[in-house]
C-alpha cells in the first residue's frame, strides 16, 4: 500500500478561518494546494460529492474568486470544468503586511538611528500626495474634493465618507486605517497624514478620534475649516 500524501499545511488568514464556511475553505486552501483541479478531482480530494463541489466552485466564481475553465475530453463525452484560484484569492491568505512594515520601521531605526523610521514616512507620504493631487487639482470646491479624497482614501481601506451638511464643515469620516497599528507605533506620522490632506485639500484640517468599540481601532474625523 501506497503512504498517504502528505500536504503542507495551507491557512487562510484568521478572520476568513473564521467567517468563511468549512466548505468553501476546503475548496480554495485544496485549489491553492494544486494550482487548479478538474471538479471530478477536486471532488475526491476534499472528500465532498461532485455537484457539493460544483456548486462551491460556482459561488466562488461567481463572487470572484475562482475561475472556470472548460477542458476537452479525451473520450467521449463532456468537456470537464476546471477550477482554479483567481488573483483575487491572494488577499485571503497571509501577506506581508503591517508587521512587516513595522519590522522593516524598526530596522530602519536600528540603521539610521530614530530619524530614519520618520524620514521613510514622510517620504511615504509626499508620495501619496503627489499621486492624489492631480485627481483633486481639476475640482473647484473643497467640499467636491473632499468627497473624491474620501473615495481615493476607500480604495486604500480607509472606509471613508464625506459629510457636506448645510452650516456644518465638511467633514471626512474613516472607520478603520491600515496604518493604525504603525500610528501607535510612530506618532508623528499621524500629523504627516494630516499635512498631506491638508495640502491636498488647501484648507486646514482638524483630526479627532472617536470610539470605535470596546477593541476596535478609532474612527477618525477629518474636519475642514
Amino acid at each position: 500500500m501506497n503512504p498517504p500524501t502528505v500536504h503542507a499545511t495551507l491557512m487562510l488568514l484568521p478572520v476568513f478561518r473564521d467567517l468563511i464556511k468549512p466548505q468553501w475553505r476546503a475548496v480554495l486552501e485544496e485549489l491553492k494546494r494544486s494550482g487548479g483541479q478538474p471538479a471530478s478531482e477536486l471532488a475526491r480530494t476534499t472528500g465532498s460529492g461532485y455537484m457539493a463541489v460544483k456548486t462551491h466552485c460556482e459561488e466562488l466564481t461567481k463572487a470572484g474568486y475562482v475561475i472556470r475553465a472548460r477542458l476537452p475530453r479525451t473520450t467521449i463525452g463532456r468537456p470537464e470544468i476546471f477550477y482554479s484560484l483567481a488573483a483575487k484569492a491572494d488577499t485571503l491568505f497571509p501577506q506581508a503586511g503591517v508587521d512587516f512594515t513595522l519590522a522593516l520601521l524598526d530596522e530602519m531605526k536600528r540603521m539610521y538611528g530614530e530619524s530614519g523610521p520618520e524620514k521613510l514616512l514622510f517620504q511615504y507620504f509626499q508620495k501619496r500626495q503627489e499621486l492624489w493631487i492631480k485627481p483633486l487639482a481639476a475640482l473647484a470646491s473643497v467640499a467636491e474634493k473632499a468627497q473624491k479624497l474620501a473615495k481615493l482614501r476607500s480604495s486604500e481601506g480607509c472606509a471613508s465618507s464625506c459629510e457636506c451638511e448645510p452650516a456644518s464643515p465638511v467633514r471626512i469620516v474613516e472607520l478603520h486605517n491600515p496604518l493604525q497599528r504603525v500610528f501607535e507605533q510612530y506618532p508623528r506620522a499621524v500629523t504627516m497624514e494630516l499635512r498631506m490632506l491638508e495640502a491636498l485639500l488647501g484648507a486646514r484640517v482638524t483630526r479627532h478620534e472617536l470610539p470605535g468599540g470596546r477593541q476596535s481601532s478609532p474612527h477618525i474625523v477629518f474636519e475642514i475649516l
